[in-house]
């Protein structure tokens, strides 16, 4: 037998040997370690637009069909109580993308002061450390779609993206509503680099200017039109959520890909012709307890988090927030914590390798219009804090005036309990709750 052949056989004999001694179980644990070590998850952030906390199917609304995040939620850990500490949109999606507190950001609007540029509100983002920049160290691509309020989109340090400046997000604000394309385009030309998507469509946003198909479904119920056309908006939302996971499949990139879902606040549709003024005497085309507001209708969001395989399917009552993302983000990707970031690290708790202990978490809501651009005390309109049960809102420009609901008994707050004697105790330790995490002057 030539040389040649005793080689062939000889490596083989050795794959041979290999494979029959790394059983089924040996093989998976190589190949889960291989996922998990050296080839980091994509990470996907979508990111819905107004949008009230009940108002999806698999939070058990009535009318509003959402088939697709249903389908999202029954696949991942889903956290119906989860919060955003502002209200306001612009602060909300700075406190995602930095992973900070508004006061500690210092994006604590949506618009500057009458007379100041709008791109001079650029600089707080520049101090800080976004999500997709940070991302870059573990090798990340990152794209921008949707609203950034933030001026190009390589100033929150994404690679690629479609915002080139204008209020709330120009061109990004196509996305869903007229294409879905650059995300195709991106995924197409990704490779097999990891990637994070920011996907934060103008939906439901107003204009309620979906086509008749989507609000047909919501007609002879006795809704009003702001109401249909917030419902249909809805329902093209979810649409465009179906679109983006198809996109992911073609493209090879569902498996190994990590979806999280956020509303940046809610809202609340008034009453057909009913309008009213919020503390800048600004006209509001809302329900004034929803969107820049601090009750339930403008703070709270469903928070789900999908990861095949990685982490289990799930339920859970603890309170979470939007400044958890980003430390949770950074561990998906194999990345150290930063020591400068309020929110918790969820995997561990995800993989159900930590218990999360019960937590207060903390609100602040702003004036819509800067009142002082470096001096969050000007702006702040309200402060607030959950713990359990308990809900506290510290009306700041009401003689400090508190309320208190038990979300239980009374999710809807609608009996405000400050008043009652036997509650005084919850009220003075809550507010001394806010009190340590509010910063000193």
């Amino acid at each position: 037998m030539n040389f040649k052949r005793k080689f062939q056989i000889g490596f083989a004999l050795i794959i041979l040997a290999f494979v029959m001694g790394c059983g089924p179980k040996d093989r998976a644990s190589v190949v889960s370690e291989t996922t998990q070590e050296n080839v980091p998850p994509n990470i996907v952030w979508i990111i819905a637009d107004d949008q009230a906390y009940s108002d999806f199917g698999f939070m058990g609304h009535d009318l509003v069909k959402t088939p697709h995040l249903d389908k999202l939620a029954s696949e991942s850990a889903l956290f119906p109580n989860g919060y955003v500490p502002s209200s306001l949109c612009r602060a909300s999606l700075a406190t995602l993308i930095t992973g900070k507190y508004a006061f500690d950001h210092g994006i604590c609007f949506n618009d500057a002061p009458d007379g100041v540029p709008y791109e001079s509100t650029f600089r707080f983002l520049e101090t800080q450390v976004p999500i997709p920049q940070a991302l870059k160290s573990a090798g990340y691509r990152s794209l921008q779609t949707g609203k950034f309020w933030e001026g190009v989109y390589t100033n929150g340090g994404f690679t690629d993206g479609m915002t080139e400046g204008r209020r709330a997000g120009g061109k990004g604000l196509r996305i869903g509503r007229k294409t879905m394309e650059p995300i195709e385009q991106f995924l197409g030309d990704v490779g097999q680099q990891p990637f994070f998507l920011w996907f934060a469509p103008y939906l439901p946003h107003a204009p309620f200017d979906a086509v008749e198909s989507y609000k047909e479904p919501f007609r002879g119920k006795g809704l009003g039109q702001r109401t249909i056309g917030y419902y249909a908006n809805i329902s093209w939302f979810d649409d465009t959520v179906g679109e983006l996971m198809a996109l992911l499949e073609e493209n090879g990139k569902a498996d190994n890909t990590v979806i999280m879902f956020i509303v940046d606040n809610g809202w609340l549709p008034n009453r057909d012709g009913e309008s009213f003024r919020d503390l800048q005497n600004r006209i509001l085309r809302f329900d004034p307890r929803s969107k820049s507001s601090p009750y339930e209708g403008g703070v709270r969001t469903p928070v789900f988090v999908k990861w095949p395989e990685q982490i289990p399917v799930g339920q859970y009552d603890n309170l979470v927030s939007s400044i958890d993302l980003f430390p949770t983000t950074l561990a998906m990707a194999g990345l150290p914590q930063k020591d400068n970031l309020d929110g918790i690290n969820l995997l561990p708790f995800l993989r159900q390798s930590m218990s999360l202990k019960e937590r207060t978490v903390f609100g602040e809501i702003y004036y819509h219009t800067s009142v002082d651009l470096d001096d969050p005390n000007v702006n702040v309109t309200h402060k607030w804090a959950r713990k359990g049960d308990w809900k506290l809102i510290l009306n700041v420009h009401d003689d400090g005036k508190v309320e208190l609901y038990n979300l239980v008994d009374d999710p809807m707050e609608l009996s405000d309990l400050a008043s009652l004697p036997e509650y005084q105790t919850r009220i003075d330790e809550l507010r001394a709750e806010i009190d340590e995490w509010w910063p000193s002057e």
